[in-house]
């Protein structure tokens, strides 16, 4: 059973259908939406600010989601895929983002929809992320724009796999 941890009075909510692997861990004021999964080793930790995540949401493997007390907050869109090994501090992902694996988002950043963050990308404190767009390297620049329809039904597919991964489990 994954460790639910109540803090400072705020326990984890999520909707119907979620997965959480044996190990991972969630703390505090953490809300999730359906169909979400969170996979070994992952770290939401809710206890010094708020995170909220949206619908068909998977945080993979050795992930880390804080954030700043009372400076930061997380909020995570629906169908949003954040890679093995990846750190998101406090940043706005919006609908329909890959965050590549070991990619790291730092404090008030946000992601547009129908973006890709590279694996082991790193996205500075502050940065506004376009949408339909391909950021990468470190610190990670714009590298190209994306058709949004393409983009969109590829994360789309990404989730969806995470979503049948998650029942192989239940």
């Amino acid at each position: 059973m994954a460790i639910i941890k109540s803090v400072r009075g705020f326990d984890p909510k999520y909707g119907e259908n979620c997965f959480f692997a044996e190990n991972a861990v969630i703390i505090g004021d953490v809300i999730m939406g359906n169909n979400c999964s969170i996979w070994y080793s992952a770290v939401l930790r809710g206890d010094v600010n708020s995170i909220r995540i949206g619908n068909n949401v998977n945080i993979q493997d050795n992930s880390t989601l804080h954030t700043l007390y009372e400076k930061s907050i997380i909020e995570i869109g629906d169908n949003v895929s954040v890679g093995h090994n990846a750190v998101i501090h406090g940043a706005k992902i919006n609908d329909n983002v890959l965050i590549g694996i070991g990619a790291v988002i730092l404090d008030h950043v946000e992601i547009g929809e129908n973006s890709i963050i590279a694996a082991g990308a790193l996205i500075k404190t502050g940065t506004k992320v376009e949408s339909n767009s391909i950021y990468a390297g470190i610190p990670a620049k714009k590298v190209k724009d994306i058709d949004p329809e393409q983009t969109k039904e590829m994360i789309n597919k990404i989730a969806d796999n995470y979503n049948m991964y998650a029942s192989w489990y239940k």
